[in-house]
């Protein structure tokens, strides 16, 4: 298969997952609505052969430990609506708890990401103060995913050997997500996320 038909391919599968998957996501959708968009997301991982490594690649080990690179698989849709990325990183990643702002759902094709889902413990009283512990933990590789609500807070840990190479859905657009917080567990201080933490995406071929 020449390179043009797999993107070609990999575009229609992607576009095809992402129309089963809007009527699920019309409106708020709960949890209930956001495991069927993860069996959706599920069926698209199946087919790996459309997600080669060589179309991609993880970072280079010269970037260092916990590097990542995510790719956006529906850029023409811009910042309206639904976003998918498939994020590359490097084990050895760690990030702050944080939310989303909108829901999530996070499936794998290959590789192991530790999920450490956190409740708040404080009244919520103090906007720039946040205590947390952690209430459940989940690893997502193939066959098991994750999701969130917008409010919902977790944190990454890329564990094994190998770079994942995961979806991430979401309801919209990272880069438009300007109120997301993280959590300093140290400190309980907490910031604005995207501005701190995140660094550009880059489209997909």
């Amino acid at each position: 298969m020449s390179h043009d038909t797999l993107a070609q391919d990999r575009r229609a599968a992607v576009s095809a997952a992402l129309a089963r998957i809007r009527p699920l996501a019309a409106g708020t959708p709960d949890r209930a609505a956001l495991a069927r968009i993860a069996d959706e997301l599920t069926t698209l991982a199946g087919r790996s052969e459309l997600f080669p490594r060589s179309d991609f690649p993880p970072p280079d080990a010269s970037d260092g430990v916990g590097a990542s690179t995510r790719y956006r698989l529906n850029p023409q849709e811009g910042d309206a609506g639904l976003a998918l990325y498939l994020n590359s990183i490097n084990p050895g990643k760690s990030t702050l708890p944080h939310n989303h702002d909108t829901w999530a759902v996070i499936v794998a094709i290959e590789g192991q990401e530790e999920n450490r889902v956190y409740r708040r413990t404080d009244d919520g009283s103090r906007p720039d103060h946040a205590q947390l512990e952690v209430e459940r933990e989940v690893t997502v590789q193939p066959g098991t995913p994750i999701a969130f609500l917008p409010d919902d807070l977790h944190s990454i840990h890329v564990i094994g050997t190998q770079p994942t190479l995961h979806f991430h859905l979401y309801g919209r657009p990272l880069e438009t997500l300007s109120r997301r917080i993280g959590v300093d567990l140290a400190t309980g201080k907490v910031l604005n996320y995207n501005a701190t933490q995140m660094t550009p995406s880059k489209e997909a071929a």
